[in-house]
């Protein structure tokens, strides 16, 4: 029996907690530390998960010799220069999406991970749901056919309050850094980067984006048609077309679910999966066999992906 993975979390909110939760979910995991802007926070945090080790500095946490793996858990606004400080210390990373504001941060990060020989990722949880690895199993024995499009939308209702960091700027409030990074990663995982795009983007009430409506093309004549939205609730399904067959994922996509294979003669089949906690956990594993084996990246989740992501995101934000 291996050492268990001693993880410290940057950041104490709700993302941080529902990682906190289902971390207890894997063996070989335990929170040994966790660091907030606030001392009070961090006691908060430690006492909820029984962390050992709280600080009110991200620089006493990353300079911790007890932790092996930082999680960054803060709004995305602070995710590069809290990746940066955790790598500078010499420690692996998992960056909570989005993985940074722009594609220069993201690059900056992959660059500096890759000069460090040390392991970094974005924590795009849905790649390691058992339904997405089955998804990708049955495209990679080409159930479908040929991919003809994905379609995918992620909407979700909230309270107009400027505070919000959706809806507040300096907070890096926006629908798609939020929200549509959910189906535009979806549609990078299945069909890779467009090299057309066309979007219609409308702000929010504060002028960050609320909705965006997106069309991608590829050089393979498929396309992707995805949506965002912050102002209402969506039926956030995903469906990928192929010649052959196509998959209909049940809402909500990106979380633990089931989906149904449909043949070209209208033959279905439901794949039916059951899944503990919110899905985070998957993630955890995946980062702990990469880091076992001395991977600096997943296969799953490839670093050049992460950054081609933030560069098609960057793109569909100049049609705002």
């Amino acid at each position: 029996m291996s050492a268990p993975l001693r993880w410290g979390i940057i950041g104490t909110g709700g993302i941080a907690h529902t990682f906190a939760r289902d971390l207890r979910l894997v063996d070989d995991a335990e929170i040994v530390a966790v660091g907030s802007r606030s001392q009070a926070s961090a006691d908060v945090f430690g006492d909820e998960f029984g962390v050992p080790r709280r600080y009110a500095s991200y620089e006493d946490l990353v300079s911790d010799p007890h932790v092996d793996v930082v999680y960054v858990a803060t709004p995305h606004p602070w995710h590069h220069a809290n990746a940066r400080l955790a790598l500078e210390h010499e420690k692996p990373v998992l960056v909570e999406k989005a993985f940074t504001m722009t594609a220069d941060e993201a690059r900056d990060l992959v660059a500096l991970s890759r000069e460090k020989k040390l392991f970094l990722m974005e924590a795009m949880w849905t790649r390691f749901l058992p339904d997405v690895v089955a998804i990708r199993q049955l495209i990679a024995e080409g159930a479908l056919g040929e991919l003809v499009s994905v379609s995918a939308d992620h909407g979700q209702w909230f309270e107009k309050d400027p505070s919000f960091r959706l809806f507040d700027p300096n907070l890096g409030g926006g629908a798609l850094l939020d929200l549509g990074v959910y189906p535009v990663s979806f549609a990078s995982m299945i069909l890779g980067t467009p090299n057309r795009i066309s979007a219609l983007v409308d702000p929010a009430f504060t002028g960050v984006d609320g909705q965006a409506s997106m069309l991608f093309g590829y050089e393979s004549g498929a396309q992707a048609i995805l949506t965002c939205t912050s102002l209402a609730r969506s039926s956030t399904r995903a469906s990928i077309v192929g010649t052959e067959a196509r998959i209909d994922v049940d809402g909500d996509f990106y979380a633990p679910n089931s989906f149904s294979l449909i043949q070209r003669n209208g033959d279905l089949r439901r794949y039916e999966f059951s899944d503990e906690g919110r899905g985070l956990h998957h993630q955890a594993v995946e980062v702990a066999k990469c880091i076992a084996v001395g991977k600096l990246e997943s296969d799953a989740m490839p670093l050049d992906e992460t950054v081609t992501i933030m560069e098609t995101m960057e793109k569909v934000l100049q049609f705002l």
